[in-house]
Formats: structure tokens, sequence, C-alpha cells
């Protein structure tokens, strides 16, 4: 594997924890190896290794964005990624209402329930 793919898996296990990038690992198959390489590569090699803006400022632009093109599946995973970049619950409401000005209240509404859920399965109260 390239440089940026070793690079790209040092930095989705540093964001997404060992246990995720573990499970992720072992559901890969050969159908979906391509597309896996393409984002360890592409999204953690090259824009999550940058060093341009901070981890927790990413963290928060990725939330924004997922909301704001409705991609909501993985809303979870990135507010379970915050414990590591650094991203407070603050940050990720004060994200919410930006997209909620910008992007439209439905779609801010349903990320924001996402991250509740998700904070609460974090904090053992699920």
């Amino acid at each position: 594997m390239s440089d940026r793919y070793d690079k790209g898996m040092q930095t989705r296990r540093a964001v997404l924890g060992e246990t995720h990038v573990a499970k992720a690992e072992a559901a890969k198959t050969d159908f979906d190896a391509p597309f896996q390489t393409l984002i360890t590569e592409g999204a953690w090699g090259t824009v999550w290794s940058d060093e341009g803006i901070s981890r927790r400022d990413r963290s928060m632009l990725t939330l924004a964005l997922l909301a704001a093109t409705g991609n909501f599946d993985e809303i979870p995973m990135h507010i379970r990624a915050t414990a590591q970049t650094g991203a407070s619950k603050e940050d990720v409401i004060q994200t919410f209402l930006h997209v909620a000005i910008y992007a439209g209240v439905p779609k801010a509404n349903h990320a924001i329930r996402l991250a509740k859920e998700t904070y609460a399965e974090m904090d053992g109260n699920t």
C-alpha cells in the first residue's frame, strides 16, 4: 500500500477509534476494497491528515456538511469521533444551529436528534 494509505489508516484510527476501524476492516470484501482504499487515501490520508486546520474544526465541518447535504447515516460515527477530535457538545450544537440557518431547520433538527441519541449511547444512558 501507499504512504498515503498508511497515513490514512493511522489518522482514521486516531479519529474513529481502533474498534470502529477494526470492525470496518473485518467487514471489507473484495467488492468494496477499492472504495475502502479510496476513502482511506483520500478522506483520511489527504484531507483529515492535513494539518491546515485542527481535527476539532474538521469534525465540526464534517458534521455540518453531513447534515446540510442530508447524509445522516454517518452523523453518529462522527459524533462518536468528537471524543477524539476535541469538538465539544457546545461546538456540535453551534454547528447544527448554523446548519439550521444556512441549510434548513429540518436537516438540523434531524442531525440534533441523531446527536442526542449518540451522546446518550456514549454516556451509557440508553
